[in-house]
């Protein structure tokens, strides 16, 4: 039996992965500070903080390490925060590989490495990331990179994820559901914003895949080869969950403008983060070009892919 060590195995995409592995037959070692959401005598559990791994002692063989541990709401902590977690967790991680003799390392990394942008970016374009947490991720790719550099038997899978939605979710696609559910979309002053986006099941199909080449290294984003628009998104949950909801348009000009009122208010702490406003209306134009130059498909879509989400949730996407 293969064992598999997962930083972060308690968060949503850790969750999802640590259910797989053990359905494959692998053993799990969660170390998060979070308890793991689920039960299973192939999963066991250790308490600690990726920032210090220094006390952490696997008493067991461990073939591959998936490092899924991060702080990525954006905006939402202050910028230090991203850099002491993502760079300091890459380096604590990559230390812990070395010590142990741990020659695979699956990392996940975030498109927000490309910065936001129109134009349509893949795994070759120029990073430009305009936040933290994509600066803290950039530097984080390039910790991981050196460690496998360092040893030419190191196995390393980079993955760039975007939008990844499913159950347990809690974040923009749980959101967006939460609202249609109650009979109205607003459209933040543009239809044909872009968001990349995945199922969490198809995203580790898509690892999965780039885990069996015969490459030591591979880097990929994980997103749907179609880019689908904010209308698209919508226009699926409606036809096949909620055909009664009711959509409107908010103006372009008065998004920007409520944008630069939260700027003000801010100041005063009010909760509503002036970044968040602008994201409504800018694309993440992300192709998974990976996917395009190996051959390989991935089995679902956005249709299939809210489909099962509803059945695997009774219909509550949640």
């Amino acid at each position: 039996m293969k064992t598999a060590l997962i930083f972060g195995g308690s968060g949503f995409i850790g969750t999802h992965y640590s259910k797989h592995l053990i359905s494959k037959g692998f053993k799990v070692v969660n170390v998060d500070i979070k308890a793991p959401r689920f039960e299973n005598e192939s999963l066991s559990y250790l308490k600690g903080d990726v920032r210090n791994l220094a006390q952490i002692d696997i008493n067991e063989s461990i073939d591959v390490i998936f490092n899924f541990a991060a702080i990525h709401t954006t905006p939402g902590h202050p910028s230090h925060e991203y850099y002491e977690t993502n760079i300091a967790g890459a380096n604590e991680v990559c230390d812990f590989a070395e010590r142990n003799g741990i020659k695979e390392i699956v990392f996940t990394s975030s498109i927000s490495v490309y910065g936001p942008d129109e134009q349509l970016k893949d795994e070759y374009t120029k990073l430009t990331p305009n936040s933290s947490y994509g600066y803290s991720k950039m530097l984080a790719e390039k910790i991981h990179l050196s460690w496998k550099e360092r040893d030419k038997e190191r196995i390393l899978t980079t993955v760039r994820p975007a939008v990844v939605f499913g159950a347990g979710e809690g974040g923009n696609f749980t959101r967006l559901a939460t609202m249609m559910r109650k009979g109205v979309f607003v459209y933040p002053g543009r239809k044909d914003t872009i968001k990349a986006c995945i199922y969490v099941e198809d995203l580790i199909s898509m690892i999965e895949k780039a885990r069996k080449t015969v490459n030591n290294f591979e880097l990929l984003n994980g997103a749907y080869k179609e880019r689908y628009t904010l209308e698209q998104i919508i226009n699926e949950f409606k036809s096949g969950y909620f055909p009664n909801v009711k959509t409107f348009m908010v103006p372009k000009l008065v998004v920007l403008f409520a944008a630069k009122v939260f700027k003000v208010f801010n100041f005063l702490n009010i909760g509503i983060h002036p970044d968040r406003v602008l994201k409504l209306i800018k694309s993440t134009n992300i192709y998974p070009k990976w996917l395009e130059i190996n051959g390989k498909d991935l089995e679902g879509n956005l249709s299939t892919a809210l489909k099962r989400w509803h059945d695997q949730t009774d219909g509550k996407f949640d």
